[in-house]
């Protein structure tokens, strides 16, 4: 067989990065999904196997983590055939129990699979190479599959196009070289002068290549390494392009070469059209944390996590890159405008400052920073129970919750203040500190629950349908004048004194703590007492 080469890109397997995966599986020409054996499907698996149907992108199933079988004895590199037939034979029966199970969840997922070497229609059936990333068994078996895939049913495929088609992967500064790209060039040819255009933070970047660099072969892009230089690359190749004014590039974008029968402005629109379509989708005038990532895909991914139903974290502001003082300066927007909880910089992947922290310390902005999704998120929940659990107390003397209680005549303690009594709890939540009236005596106010108990045992908070003790504190001279038989007697209701102020706070500070019979109480309240 004779190969010019195969360029493999890996992307990343976490499920937040779905739409680093479409681009992925938009470029690739044949896709390597890997399972793990001793685990089976995962979400991100399944999430991968749904995206490479829908892009018709033809796959190779590797089942990985052979090696992590009982009693499995390795050989460097092997053929997985011969690795097999080397293991005894319960590691034989293991292997053969969970590669079904992997094939019964591969099944479910509408897909028919078959070991590569029983595969008789490859046309039909998925083949699956069992292999082990750590000691190289099973490797050969997936490259030969993957050329003789490629060679034999999609040659008229994988035709070079001449029309330069590359993908910015990642920017860099490099020491010596200033600010490059690596670019992943699908189609046509890169040369040393060529006339580019790219997506920029502030604006398309037009500029001129001024060296084209690869890494030493069989070595990866990220391994550090003398560099070769080229004049001239051809496609499929992962290249470092070096150029001036490329600081602002974007990564995850496309890289135009400019031809004499282009048209430059239209090409600088084209460059600006990916990073155009997510700002736009930012709402800038509503409330919302700011978001910084370190290339559009990840913030592409991160918005979609944000966003999403399960999740739904507001964004007002976004960007890429490190994070600087004007940044901080964007998020103390929400602080200024009231909002401290969301004045908050949830940093993905990026360095902040000394300048960004130090002002940040000073605004009171809170910056969160991670290489993981999740542990942003969970973060930044973290840090919203805590502004809720300060602004609850705040507003803890504000908020009243609504209640009806009907006195218990049987069960008077004390008929003056500090009135001592049963009662019922007819509608609502009584709680610890809220203000009681009469309503049927002209709604005077009797004073404030200083206390409860249930069955003998001090409580906060009480629902509708239990009884309680209760003792009622008087705040001022005239409610300590109430006494219980002469002011009101059992054949009255209690019921919490509500105001617009205090309906407001619910409303703000509350509303998951209360259910809909609560509400419907607060409106009859609203009616009683003539609250607009």
């Amino acid at each position: 067989m004779r190969v010019p080469g195969l360029l493999v890109i890996d992307t990343p397997g976490h499920e937040s990065f779905t739409n680093l995966r479409q681009r992925g599986s938009g470029l690739c020409d044949v896709a390597v999904l890997v399972v793990d054996l001793m685990h089976g499907l995962e979400q991100q698996t399944i999430e991968s196997v749904q995206l490479l149907k829908l892009r018709k992108t033809p796959f190779i199933i590797a089942v990985n983590k052979v090696d992590r079988l009982y009693g499995w004895e390795s050989r460097a590199d092997a053929p997985i055939r011969d690795a097999l037939a080397r293991q005894s034979a319960d590691v034989q029966k293991e292997f053969d129990a969970r590669v079904q199970a992997v094939f019964l969840q591969l099944n479910e997922q509408g897909l028919n699979v078959s070991l590569y070497w029983k595969n008789s229609d490859p046309r039909r059936f998925v083949s699956v190479v069992p292999t082990s990333a750590v000691t190289g068994e099973g490797v050969p078996d997936l490259l030969q599959l993957m050329i003789k895939l490629t060679q034999t049913m999609m040659a008229e495929r994988l035709a070079l196009l001449s029309v330069p088609q590359a993908t910015v992967l990642e920017v860099k500064t490099v020491e010596g070289l200033g600010t490059t790209v690596d670019v992943v060039l699908m189609n046509g040819t890169l040369k040393e002068g060529d006339r580019v255009v790219l997506c920029g933070l502030s604006g398309a970047i037009v500029t001129r290549i001024k060296s084209l660099k690869t890494p030493q072969p069989l070595k990866e892009m990220r391994v550090k390494g003398a560099l070769v230089d080229h004049k001239e690359v051809s496609a499929a190749i992962g290249v470092k392009v070096v150029a001036p004014g490329m600081e602002t590039a974007v990564a995850g974008t496309q890289l135009f070469v400019v031809t004499p029968e282009d048209d430059e402005d239209e090409l600088k629109d084209a460059a600006q059209a990916d990073m155009a379509d997510i700002f736009a989708k930012i709402d800038k005038t509503g409330h919302g944390v700011c978001v910084q990532a370190s290339t559009l895909g990840s913030l592409e991914a991160l918005l979609a996590f944000l966003g999403s139903a399960d999740v739904g974290i507001p964004v007002s502001g976004i960007n890429l890159g490190p994070v600087h003082k004007r940044d901080v300066l964007r998020a103390n927007v929400m602080a200024e405008k009231g909002f401290k909880k969301f004045a908050v910089l949830l940093c993905f992947d990026v360095p902040v400052t000394k300048d960004a922290r130090d002002l940040a310390a000073e605004y009171g902005v809170t910056i969160f920073t991670s290489d993981i999704i999740y542990h942003l998120h969970d973060a930044f929940k973290e840090w919203i129970k805590r502004c809720r659990a300060e602004e609850q107390e705040a507003a803890r003397h504000t908020a009243v919750f609504p209640c009806r209680l009907k006195p218990i005549a049987a069960c008077v303690f004390n008929n003056k203040s500090p009135i001592v009594m049963g009662v019922d709890i007819v509608e609502g939540v009584a709680k610890v500190g809220t203000p009681l009236c009469v309503p049927s005596r002209g709604g005077f106010s009797l004073g404030r629950i200083a206390s409860m108990e249930l069955d003998h045992k001090a409580v906060d908070v009480a629902r509708a349908g239990q009884s309680v003790a209760m003792k009622i504190e008087a705040g001022n001279a005239t409610e300590a004048a109430r006494v219980y038989g002469r002011h009101f007697d059992a054949t009255d209701e209690l019921v919490s004194k509500v105001s617009r102020e205090s309906i407001d706070a619910l409303k703000e500070h509350f509303r998951e703590a209360m259910t809909k019979d609560d509400w419907r109480l607060v409106v009859k309240l609203k009616a009683m007492f003539q609250i607009n």
